[in-house]
């Protein structure tokens, strides 16, 4: 087989696997794209050395890897990931009496995929669309919490000023990860607090973050920890259903 069609096979594997959003068997992508059995195997082979494909053994199912994650945001399409988690936060939102969230990492920013209001609840700046600092927030807490170091310190590096130290941030993060879930108070919005749960894909990295906003004050701290407790669960859930992921 000469360059040109093993690259356009390569280029069709990675579209592929940008777009359906979780891991697909070797049959599936052979289905898709009817690519000899052969060459598709030794094709995968050459990709999971490089590292734009990931293969997962348990599951007998293939996903993009680190190196297409770094080049390419195309690694999680949004909107079936948005679809699932927007059922999964509606319990914790009822819960609090507040607003649930949905957003993703765009390097050291989070942008908010989708928001569901609580009746009577105050009008917020997190609507679809809007970009934050992942540094000031729940959400983008939770999913630094879950990057390597360096990255994490990447973001802390890039965001504005708010007289937070580098240590600061780090015992902050280093809580998140003890604990399972991010928290901010009034940080955002005056008279309001958030949590927040990352969801993990594939590769343990976090897809996006599963959030509620409330009022300060309204709950005790067992209230807040049990309705954090159901973002835990439901994160895991997204992550089995969405990657195969198992936490």
């Amino acid at each position: 087989m000469g360059h040109v069609p093993a690259a356009q096979h390569t280029l069709r594997i990675l579209t592929l696997l940008s777009t359906i959003d979780v891991p697909i068997s070797a049959a599936r992508i052979r289905q898709e794209l009817g690519i000899p059995r052969s060459t598709m195997y030794h094709l995968l082979k050459v990709m999971e050395e490089a590292g734009y494909v990931v293969h997962i053994p348990g599951e007998r199912t293939y996903g993009l890897g680190l190196a297409a994650y770094a080049m390419a945001n195309a690694y999680t399409t949004q909107q079936p990931l948005v679809r699932l988690g927007a059922k999964l936060i509606v319990q914790a939102a009822e819960m609090l009496q507040g607003s649930g969230h949905i957003s993703r990492l765009a390097g050291s920013e989070i942008v908010y995929l989708h928001e569901l209001r609580a009746p009577g609840a105050v009008s917020l700046v997190t609507e679809v669309g809007v970009r934050l600092p992942a540094t000031r927030t729940a959400s983008g807490r939770s999913m630094l919490a879950v990057l390597p170091e360096r990255e994490a310190r990447a973001a802390f590096a890039t965001a504005p000023d708010t007289g937070e130290t580098l240590r600061g941030f780090q015992e902050r993060l280093a809580e998140v990860r003890k604990r399972g879930w991010a928290e901010e108070i009034e940080e955002v919005a005056r008279g309001q607090r958030s949590i927040a749960v990352a969801v993990l894909d594939h590769l343990q990295r976090p897809a996006a973050a599963l959030a509620v906003t409330f009022p300060v004050g309204r709950f005790g701290n067992d209230e807040v920890e049990t309705a954090a407790l159901n973002l835990q669960r439901n994160a895991s859930l997204l992550s089995e259903r969405m990657y195969g992921a198992k936490g």
